[in-house]
């Protein structure tokens, strides 16, 4: 008799966390479902147009053990005008699922949220940990807060375990944001004023993000139905040096000068950049010693999770 393989239902399956995920899951013995918007004709794949308050999930569902809730409203040109938005696809849209999921009879379910739901920036304070009192900045971060929130109270009515993840940037191949800003911006050699700021910012490898759901998935607390987790590299480190580390994983040399950082704060703040302006001056430290407290430890380095970016994005 052939043992069945458990079955984990991916959403978001062809973005960029997924496009890592899902082989490593493989690997692991997962049989995959690949939940996406439009077809691309692979095996596994259900074509889910939106997500919403009224998605019905039933059929994606059906013999589910494990979901993997990547899928996300992110970015928006006029932020300020998609408050709805991000609130029908990141809240009541992941709420919808998990209750879908809940009544499937689903065992486990992992949401990745955003460190965004603590803020842009710990400042002076003491690295964030899962235990701080959340304080959301920006329609993204606060629906994925009511997302956490709506979940944990799922969490107190149901047998279905859920854990909530909360990474920083997330880096590799096929990365957008900042991360790509940042690359091309090293790799056309365009000066950056940045050599004087003096922070301390997490990031994350999508290998070690990936490693850290697949182990989850692998271990599920025995005890608690919920769970949240900060999860980052082992280094955090500067601004600058991120990009001097980003520029030799390139082969570049770094075109970093100085300027004040008063100066440099007020210029992005008067021009309306205040993300841009705390995601590069800003202090963004995590604890991650919960996370590593289960057995998982990041499965690359700051530096390797670099070079393997670079490399695919190379071939």
């Amino acid at each position: 008799m052939i043992e069945r393989k458990p079955v984990v239902l991916v959403t978001g399956a062809s973005g960029f966390v997924g496009r890592h995920l899902i082989p490593m899951l493989a690997r692991e013995g997962w049989s995959v479902r690949r939940a996406v918007r439009m077809a691309d004709g692979l095996d596994g794949e259900f074509v889910i147009p939106s997500i919403g308050p009224e998605t019905d999930w039933r059929t994606a569902l059906a013999d589910v053990d494990a979901v993997v809730h990547l899928a996300a409203r992110v970015h928006h040109k006029r932020e300020e005008h998609a408050a709805d938005l991000y609130r029908t696809i990141n809240s009541a849209g992941t709420l919808q699922l998990a209750r879908s999921a809940a009544r499937a009879g689903v065992r486990q379910f992992i949401f990745i949220s955003t460190v965004l739901v603590h803020g842009r920036s710990n400042g002076d304070r003491a690295p964030f940990s899962e235990e701080d009192v959340l304080t959301p900045h920006g329609v993204y971060g606060i629906s994925k807060a009511e997302a956490e929130a709506g979940l944990k109270v799922l969490a107190s009515e149901t047998d279905m375990k859920i854990s909530t993840i909360r990474p920083p940037l997330v880096y590799g191949a096929g990365a957008k944001g900042n991360f790509a800003l940042l690359t091309r911006a090293v790799n056309l050699g365009f000066p950056l004023p940045l050599a004087e700021i003096n922070n301390q910012r997490a990031f994350v490898a999508v290998q070690n993000l990936s490693s850290f759901i697949v182990h989850r998935l692998a271990h599920p607390d025995p005890i608690s139905n919920f769970e949240t987790f900060l999860v980052a590299d082992k280094e955090q480190i500067s601004t600058p040096e991120f990009i001097t580390r980003l520029a030799r994983a390139s082969g570049t040399r770094p075109r970093l000068f100085g300027m004040p950082p008063g100066l440099l704060r007020s210029f992005l703040t008067i021009t309306g950049r205040q993300e841009t302006c705390d995601s590069l001056l800003g202090s963004l430290e995590l604890d991650i010693s919960k996370a590593m407290a289960t057995g998982w430890q990041p499965k690359v380095s700051l530096d390797e999770g670099l070079r393997l970016a670079l490399a695919a994005q190379d071939a």
